[in-house]
């Protein structure tokens, strides 16, 4: 069966539901959302706490199955694969930065940034990964442990893992919600830049209004539904 379709867009999301089971009874995460993300569109996905966003980006990941509904991404339904499909498809074409890290903290930063390249088994994995780390301007951090690193750092190493397998999507939950606002900014100023540089699509989930504007579109998200699909953010911004 032949899984690639409609490749034009980055993201579709065709009436994505999500319901989880709890003490009390179903309880309804996604209501119907309806989303396409166009190649090279950087987007950001807005909402209070508990609106859903985070869910929606780990659906379009694989890292969560929609109760029912379409996730098409990168032009492949992720309904007819199977974990480890899910899990090729993510390394191939997906760069994920999550807000609290999830780096692997017995390894190094170069052995962090190598590991995605290594389980595709790209040639020189290591060489690439210094190649990454250089370009988040942490070539000197190379022999460090997550530990032995600040916060930004941190997210430095994961924006270069993300990015070391030139993804043609990036994925950004809250990615500087563990920083403070100066070192935010310079992480923020750095994802974009490597976006414009790579082409890839962007879909970034903030509760920051500011850093939205700075994306294409804006999508507002509350109860489980997107409740606002504006044209460009910066010509609404004032």
């Amino acid at each position: 069966m032949d899984q690639t379709v409609r490749p034009t867009r980055a993201i579709e999301l065709e009436d994505v539901h999500v319901t989880l089971s709890s003490r009390a009874g179903a309880v309804a995460i996604l209501r119907g959302i309806h989303l396409d993300v166009s190649l090279g569109e950087a987007v950001a996905v807005i909402g209070p706490s508990g609106s859903g966003k985070s869910t929606l980006l780990m659906v379009t990941a694989g890292l969560e199955r929609a109760t029912s509904g379409r996730v098409i991404v990168a032009g492949t339904d992720l309904g007819a694969l199977d974990e480890d499909g899910l899990a090729r498809l993510r390394a191939e074409k997906i760069g994920i930065v999550f807000q609290s890290f999830h780096l692997v903290p017995t390894m190094t930063a170069l052995e962090n940034v190598a590991l995605p390249m290594e389980f595709l088994g790209r040639e020189n994995p290591v060489d690439v990964a210094r190649d990454a780390l250089e370009e988040v301007g942490l070539s000197h951090r190379v022999s460090h442990f997550p530990g032995q690193l600040s916060g930004g750092e941190q997210q430095r190493v994961a924006i270069a893992r993300a990015l070391s397998t030139r993804p043609s999507l990036i994925l950004a939950d809250e990615p500087t919600g563990n920083l403070d606002l100066a070192t935010g900014a310079a992480v923020m100023d750095l994802l974009f830049e490597l976006k414009e540089r790579t082409g890839a699509t962007l879909l970034l989930i903030t509760h920051d209004h500011e850093l939205a504007t700075r994306c294409d579109r804006t999508v507002s998200v509350a109860d489980g539904r997107i409740v606002d699909e504006g044209a460009s953010v910066s010509a609404n911004a004032t």
